[in-house]
């Protein structure tokens, strides 16, 4: 699924050159087997070209848009009389375009780490293990040099408020993340606990706090009250877990039975499904999936997950959370930009 605005949505000067920039110093070193390498190139060619792609599995520069659309559809504060608006470039302040570079830069610095490969399970036959080895160090340099360039950025804003929202995305990224990794090594697991209140509490930490609070962000440089911080924040929440339930929905709404699959067992389709039946049938079901090297049959799993209701109450859940974020952003006035962002919500309903 492809999107991108149309070109008077967002017309002016947008700072670029510093996730290009970053980007490609932070790559210049990674070996080229090391598969944070193929992200390093993708970034910097949408950062160069200065494109914004809405992708369903990676999403690359989605975030910083959505903090320019939602800037530029809440316009100038009638409370900032200290903030120039000849300053304003297309309806939308530098501080703004800043922090949208910023919130791209630490989304980058994030999806890198997330590259590091897991080594304990390294052989000979996967590559030479020296390489792998320097990759994952630089891939943890690289992500520390654009997280140490995103948080210089948020000091350059002079916004106390601002910067304790974004370092508290961070810190919501993090916790997100570890709670992530936890459960996808014990995911094999037929009995944890994990419901869909704790499912979407996990997902907005790793996926949604970053987006919310930056939308919440851009109202506060532009001086919005407390009601239009609160609408953008609940824009970005409903859209971030809009999107997650999509891209989760996916292996089960595409392609026919027959095709090879893989998905999470902690994604919110099987959560739902293991909700529905209880932990002695579903521990049952993942057994029959298994086969004798220990490995689970995902295409029989994905077959006996989608007789059931886990997919359709997966769909109704992301429908609830594509018009919420509809619901907040239709309270701003009427622009081009508002009918983005309402696109964009109604985007992540579909499949």
């Amino acid at each position: 699924m492809m999107w991108s605005p149309s070109s008077s949505a967002l017309r002016g000067p947008c700072p670029r050159g510093g996730v290009s920039q970053s980007c490609a110093d932070a790559g210049d070193s990674l070996p080229a087997s090391h598969p944070c390498l193929g992200l390093f190139i993708d970034l910097w060619a949408e950062a160069a070209w200065g494109g914004f792609v809405y992708d369903s599995k990676s999403n690359l520069q989605m975030r910083g848009l959505v903090v320019l659309l939602i800037s530029k559809a809440a316009g100038p504060s009638a409370g900032a009389a200290d903030l120039l608006q000849q300053d304003m470039v297309s309806g939308i302040y530098p501080s703004q375009r800043n922090l949208a570079e910023i919130t791209e830069l630490i989304h980058t610095a994030f999806l890198v780490h997330r590259g590091i490969v897991d080594l304990r399970e390294w052989t000979n036959s996967d590559g030479p293990l020296k390489d792998m080895q320097f990759g994952n160090k630089m891939a943890v340099l690289s992500g520390d040099f654009l997280l140490a360039n995103a948080c210089t950025g948020l000091a350059q804003l002079n916004n106390t408020k601002v910067v304790e929202l974004i370092s508290s995305a961070i810190g919501d990224l993090v916790q997100g993340i570890y709670s992530e990794n936890s459960s996808s090594a014990e995911e094999s697991s037929p009995v944890d606990d994990i419901t869909m209140t704790s499912w979407e509490e996990q997902t907005f930490l790793s996926h949604g706090a970053l987006l919310a609070k930056s939308c919440q962000a851009a109202m506060e440089l532009a001086r919005h009250d407390q009601k239009a911080q609160a609408l953008a924040f609940q824009y970005g929440k409903h859209m971030s877990l809009g999107h997650k339930m999509n891209s989760d929905l996916q292996p089960f709404v595409k392609g026919s039975s027959g095709d090879s699959v893989c998905f999470s067992l902690s994604s919110a389709p099987v959560v739902f499904h293991r909700h529905m039946v209880g932990p002695e049938s579903w521990e049952l079901q993942l057994q029959q999936a298994t086969t004798i090297g220990r490995q689970v049959d995902y295409t029989k799993l994905r077959g006996t997950i989608t007789a059931g209701t886990g997919v359709s109450s997966a769909m109704d859940l992301c429908g609830y959370h594509g018009n919420r974020a509809l619901e907040a952003v239709r309270c701003f006035p009427p622009s081009e930009a508002r009918s983005a962002l309402e696109n964009m919500a109604a985007a992540v309903t579909k499949f």
